[in-house]
Parts: structure tokens; C-alpha cells; sequence
């Protein structure tokens, strides 16, 4: 080889061994392959400007054949929470997290066909030809009274203007946008703002109603409480007379519950129960008092000692002792003052004997009567005390009298409190509506819009193009990219061809440095590192004709011929010889089937001079019967000959279906390089030809995609060209 094989080595490797080696290398694809869906446009480019060019002008024609119409809207504020304007007014609002709710309930209320009636009234709709048409009489059916027309009418135009009606709230707002569609502008005009005041009529109307309601309730009820409420005290009054329960009168016991409250008996029942118990302890203390004294000397007794009389008493008799002893010091007892001091000292100690013993007598006396009157309470305690607890059970039954009675009090006081609310609020407007802005008369219609429908219909255009676009390549399956080559047909990728006009064919061809001739160099390389140089006889077949496989065969054999390699060229079509057009050379009259078949001698049938190192041994006559040639066994002994006499023999086959030419050749070569054309060849059908190959017992060392166009498979256009030419282009 040359100087320029190492450079084709690595172009070859750049192209071949991708498919080897950077199968472990290179990420995995993306869920979005950009250039597949460019392949399917480009591909399904006039279906897709077709369907596209159809949905604008279908647009175009709805646009131009619809009626103008015209929609006007009016906007009303909403105040969920309400203005309080007295201060018994019941506007407490509504929770803000149902605010929402409460304007879509407002909404479907103007929708509602009762609100569309109240604005048919209001503006006479019935009536008037410019909705419903100025040849409304001429429909009237037969046998309809005036009457029952006018209703007709009525519910015709209720319809109409709930057919025309939008309304929704505007967003971040409470303001709801009532909008009215009419052919009629100022027609439109007139019913959003009819409806607008319709709708603010209608909340004053329902508070008005509300509260005529409310109010009407409340005086049901407040005379059904009144009735029931003096049957109830009735009830209790008598139930204590006729026991005899007499409830006392403290503080405001019209609010006490009788079952608490104090009856007379009760009452009479805690004093004597107060008295007996100071009596008992009048008793105790006048008991223990008695035990105190009761053995005590009279002179001892502390009331003596205390008494400044009795102290009197006693100092007399002290001082008359002490007189009386002094005296016996000189005298006798009879001695008269002695005699006179012994009977005042008798005298004073007779008066101290009398006045304890009258004291221990008022004790014992005090004791006496503390006993009598701590029996006498005890025993009118005892009786009480049977009359109250017979008197506890009936109270029993007053106190659930008095409860219900004093449950209707409180009843019948809310009822008045909330009257009274309800008739100072009566008619107040709740001001929770407000016309914010009237609707005017639109200048332009809303519908039809041309930039509108025709975007839609370019839409609706791409959906249907792209869906059209996915089914036309679901069902075809005909192999595109250089990735289906490996992927579908599990062959080893040697290498494509871009696609060349058929006018620059001549041009590339002479241009060594042409995409054509560097896709073809790195095939050549693909080839001569894939086999080693033993393997010398290479078969080139296609699936079916017209693929690029005698045109491959010949380069090829050019090329190798340019690196020194003697190299034979084979034109093995028996049925479609055209090796010596394109090589633009006469075709002679002996060729492969004589040589083979021994009529003439391979030196002289081959034709030599159309390149250095290259032989070229064409197809003569058509033999009648080519299968019968190439099966033979001179025609196998004829390619063992031919492995000792070149370094390389190239043999052009007829294609490999419909015919059995193919792959006999096949179990003869040392290998097989398979051509297809790109974009046109089914993948079954090359499937089927490459298995027929390998049933034969062919060796396929790869295949060779031709007539690549980059843009049918979604690279860019100078994807094919940057990647093989080196010199410059022309």
C-alpha cells in the first residue's frame, strides 16, 4: 500500500468501528431524537405542507362564510361581606374560603332561565323582531290562542338570550363580567345591561323577601311562645296551690327555679333548726358549768370571789378574827366583846352560806331550763323535718314546671330580640351588588377572528399532518439511517455513498477527492481490514437491481487496484451484464462463460489497460441457462484457479431475490459485501436476502448503504460532505 492508506485506515476506522466500538462508549440516546423527527418531516414534507395548506384554507373559508357577531359586557362588583348600615342589621358576611363558591353560585344564577325571563319582561323581548326575527308570525303554529303564542314567543327569546350569554368572573377580582353575544351590537348592548340591572334588582328583591319572611316567622312564633308560655306558668301555679307549696318571695324569684328556691316550711325548718342548735349549747355550757361548782366550798365558787359584795362579807369577817384572836390573847370567851364578836363572825359566815347556796340553786335552775328548751326544739325539729321531705318530692315535680316555663321566658325573649332586629333591617338594601361598569355598543365583532381561526386550523392542521405523518412511517419500513443497517439487519456497517444526480455522477467519479470517491476510499478500507489476504475472492450483491452494486463493484476494484493490489473484476450477471458500460468499454464476444467453460483461455477474454493493475473479465453472449453455469463445477474450479493468479478478485453477482445466481457465488466467496440502497429498500426484503445468503453458506462481511441522503435520514445537509471531503469543493 501507499502513503495514503494509513489515512484511509483511519478514515475507515472513523466510519466502521463506531459500530463496534462506541457501542460501549456513547451515551444513551435521548428521549427526544431531534433528528428523527427531522428525517419525518423532511420525509413527509409534501404531506405535511398538503395537509397544513388545506386546514388554512378551510380556516380561511369558515373566517370569510361566518356571520359577524358582536358580544357587549357590563360588569358587576360583588361584596361577599356585605356593608352594615344599621347596627342591628344581620351582615355578618360569609367565610373568606367560600368566597369563591359564592360567586360561582351568583353566576349560575344569572345563567339560570328565571333570571333570563325577569330580563325578556323587563325590555319586552318577546316583542321585538330584532331577536327574534322579523318573520317570527310566519312560524306560529296553528290553533294556538293569543295567549299560549305570547308564551311561545316569551320562551323563544329566553332561549336566544341564554344562548348568547357569557358570564364569569374576571380573575383576581370580585367583579363577575356579564357578556351578551348578538349579530345585533346595540341589541347586545341593551341585554348585558339588562341583565346587570336585573341582577343588582334581584339581591335588594331577595333581602327584601327575606326579611318579609323572616319577619312574618317570627311573629308565628312569638305568639305559639306567648300561648305556651302562660300555659306553662299556669301549670306550675296551680300544681302549688294544690299542694300547698309556698314559694318565698327573694329577691327576683321570678328568674329562681323553684326546685332551689325557699318554701315556707323550708324556711321555718332552718330557724328552728338554728334555734335548737343555740339551746344545745345553752345546755352544754350551763352543764358544765353546774359540774364545776357543784362540790366547791361556797366561799370557793368564783361568782363569790368575784362578787365585790361577797369580797365585802368576807374582808368583815377577816378583820373580826383577827380582832377576836388578838382579844383571847387577854380575855375568855365569855368576856362580852369576844361573845359579841363570835356571833357577828356566825352572823356574816350564816349571810355567805345563804348567798352560795343561792347562787349554786340559780345554776342548777339555769340547767334545768337549758334541758326543757333544748327538748322542746328538738321535738318541733324532728316534726319539720318529716313535713320538708315529704314537700322535697313535690318540689321535684313544681321545679320541672317552673324550667319549662322559664325555658319559654328565654325563648320568647330571643324571639323579640331578633324582631327587633329583623324589622329595623327590613329595608335596608345589603349593598352586596353594584353595577360597576355598563356595557356599550361593541364597534368590531369578537367572532370571527381571522388570525384566531386560522391559528386553530393551522393547529388542528399540524396535529392531523403529524399523526398522518407517524402512521405513513409506522408502516413503512424501509431502511433509512446508517443505525438500521446494524440495528435491523445485524450486519456489520462497512460504509455509504451519498446520494449523487445523476448529471454530477461523471464529475464525482473523476474527482478523487469528491464526497463520492472519499465515501467510497473509506468502504475500501472497511473491506481491507475486515478480511485478511488469504480471503481474496469478495462477491458484491444487492437485493434487487438498480441498488448500486455493479457501480460499488467497480469503484471498488479500481481502487484497490490504485494501491498496487492486482485485482480481477468479475462480471458475474449473467442476466444483466453491465460492468463494460460503466466502464464505457465495448463488451466483447467471449467472456466469463467461455473462459469458465473452456472454449477460450482467461488471458485472452480478460481486457486490461482501463487501469494499473486491473483486469477486467466481462460478460460475453447471455448464456440460455446462467443457474446452470455459476453451479457448476468448472465454474468453482474456475474461482480456485483465479485465488493463486491475483491478490484480489471482485465478482459482481446478479441481486439475491427472485434468483439463485447470488447465492451460489456466495458459498464460493471468501466473502460477500452486501449493497442497498437507502430509502428504498423494504427491510423485510433485505432481511429475506440476507438470510438466503447465509442459508447458501455465504460469509457477509458487511453491508454498504448507497445513495445516503442525509436529509431523508434528519442530519443536516452538509452532514454527508463535511465528514468525507478533504480537498475543496467545486
Amino acid at each position: 500500500m501507499n502513503s495514503r492508506e494509513p489515512a484511509d485506515q483511519g478514515v475507515w476506522l472513523d466510519a466502521y468501528m463506531p459500530s463496534q466500538a462506541l457501542a460501549v462508549q456513547q451515551p444513551s440516546a435521548p428521549l427526544l431524537n431531534i433528528n428523527l423527527i427531522r428525517g419525518i418531516l423532511y420525509r413527509q414534507r409534501w404531506l405535511v405542507a398538503g395537509v397544513l395548506f388545506a386546514a388554512a384554507a378551510i380556516g380561511l373559508m369558515t373566517t370569510l362564510l361566518t356571520t359577524p357577531m358582536y358580544e357587549a359586557t357590563s360588569k358587576v362588583s360583588v361584596k361577599p361581606f356585605g356593608e352594615q348600615v344599621v347596627e342591628s342589621q344581620n351582615n355578618d358576611g360569609m367565610p373568606s374560603n367560600l368566597v369563591h363558591e359564592y360567586i360561582a353560585t351568583l353566576i349560575e344564577r344569572i345563567k339560570s332561565r328565571q333570571m333570563a325571563e325577569v330580563v325578556v319582561d323587563d325590555l319586552k323581548l318577546a316583542e321585538r323582531q330584532d331577536l327574534l326575527g322579523k318573520d317570527i308570525e310566519t312560524s306560529r303554529a296553528p290553533g294556538l290562542s293569543d295567549e299560549q303564542w305570547r308564551e311561545a314567543k316569551r320562551q323563544m327569546a329566553v332561549s336566544a338570550i341564554v344562548d348568547g350569554l357569557n358570564v364569569e368572573a374576571s380573575q383576581g377580582s370580585l367583579v363577575v363580567d356579564i357578556g351578551v353575544r348578538s349579530e345585533n351590537p346595540v341589541l347586545a348592548a341593551e341585554i348585558a345591561n339588562g341583565y346587570a340591572n336585573a341582577f343588582v334588582a334581584s339581591d335588594t328583591r331577595t333581602s327584601v323577601e327575606s326579611a318579609r319572611y323572616a319577619m312574618s316567622y317570627l311573629t308565628r312564633q312569638i305568639e305559639e311562645t306567648r300561648v305556651r308560655l302562660q300555659t306553662a306558668e299556669e301549670a306550675a301555679n296551680g300544681y302549688a296551690r294544690t299542694r300547698g307549696i309556698i314559694v318565698q318571695a327573694v329577691g327576683s324569684s321570678e328568674s329562681e327555679d323553684s326546685g332551689s328556691a325557699a318554701t315556707l316550711t323550708s324556711a321555718k325548718l332552718t330557724n328552728i333548726n338554728g334555734k335548737y342548735i343555740e339551746a344545745r349549747a345553752a345546755r352544754i355550757a350551763a352543764e358544765e358549768r353546774w359540774r364545776a361548782v357543784q362540790s366547791l366550798p361556797a366561799r370557793q365558787l368564783p361568782e363569790v370571789q368575784n362578787s365585790p359584795p361577797m369580797q365585802a362579807l368576807v374582808a368583815d369577817v377577816t378583820e373580826k378574827q383577827a380582832l377576836l384572836a388578838e382579844l383571847r390573847q387577854r380575855y375568855n370567851d365569855d368576856f362580852p366583846q369576844i361573845r359579841s364578836l363570835l356571833a357577828q363572825i356566825g352572823s356574816i359566815n350564816a349571810q355567805l352560806e345563804r348567798s352560795a347556796s343561792e347562787l349554786k340553786g340559780t345554776l342548777r335552775n339555769e340547767l334545768t331550763i337549758s334541758r326543757n328548751q333544748e327538748n322542746a326544739l328538738e321535738r318541733e325539729l324532728g316534726g319539720l323535718t318529716g313535713e320538708t321531705l315529704g314537700e322535697q318530692d313535690e318540689k321535684v315535680q313544681l321545679s320541672v314546671l317552673d324550667r319549662e316555663a322559664q325555658a319559654l321566658r328565654d325563648q320568647l325573649k330571643i324571639l323579640l330580640d331578633r324582631f327587633n332586629m329583623v324589622s329595623s333591617a327590613a329595608n335596608v338594601n345589603p349593598g352586596t351588588l353594584q353595577t360597576l361598569d355598563a356595557a356599550t355598543v361593541p364597534s368590531s365583532p369578537y367572532s370571527p377572528k381571522l388570525l384566531r381561526n386560522l391559528s386553530v386550523a393551522l393547529a388542528l392542521g399540524v396535529a392531523l399532518a403529524a399523526g398522518l405523518a407517524v402512521l405513513r412511517e409506522t408502516f413503512d419500513d424501509r431502511i433509512r439511517s446508517l443505525e438500521d443497517v446494524e440495528d435491523k439487519l445485524g450486519l456489520p456497517f462497512l460504509g455509504f455513498t451519498p446520494h449523487v444526480a445523476d448529471r454530477d455522477i461523471s464529475l464525482e467519479g473523476s474527482n478523487r477527492f469528491s464526497a463520492l470517491m472519499e465515501a467510497y476510499s473509506s468502504i475500501r478500507a472497511g473491506i481491507d481490514f475486515s478480511l485478511p489476504r488469504s480471503s481474496n475472492i469478495i462477491q458484491v450483491t444487492s437485493s434487487q437491481a438498480g441498488e448500486g452494486k455493479s457501480t460499488t463493484a467497480v469503484v471498488l476494484a479500481e481502487m484497490f487496484a490504485s494501491f498496487g493490489r492486482k485485482t480481477l473484476l468479475i462480471d458475474a450477471d449473467l442476466r444483466r451484464p453491465s460492468v463494460a458500460t460503466l466502464l464505457d468499454i465495448e463488451r466483447p464476444k467471449f467472456g466469463l462463460v467461455e473462459v469458465v467453460l473452456g472454449h477460450i483461455a482467461l488471458e485472452d477474454a480478460v481486457i486490461k489497460g482501463v487501469h494499473d493493475n486491473l483486469e477486467i473479465l466481462p460478460v460475453g453472449e447471455i448464456p440460455p441457462s446462467p443457474t446452470e453455469i455459476l453451479a457448476s463445477q468448472e465454474f468453482e474450479d474456475f474461482i480456485q484457479q483465479l485465488r493463486g493468479k491475483y491478490s484480489l478478485v471482485i465478482v459482481d453477482s446478479c441481486p439475491v431475490m427472485g434468483l439463485a445466481d447470488a447465492p451460489i457465488i456466495s458459498r464460493l466467496a471468501d466473502a460477500t459485501v452486501f449493497v442497498l440502497e437507502a430509502n428504498t429498500m423494504p427491510f423485510s426484503r433485505a432481511r429475506a436476502a440476507v438470510r438466503r445468503l447465509t442459508a447458501a453458506g455465504g460469509k457477509t462481511v458487511g453491508a454498504v448503504l448507497t445513495k445516503y441522503s442525509a436529509l431523508e435520514d434528519g442530519q443536516s445537509y452538509d452532514y454527508q460532505y463535511s465528514y468525507y471531503q478533504y480537498g475543496p469543493r467545486k
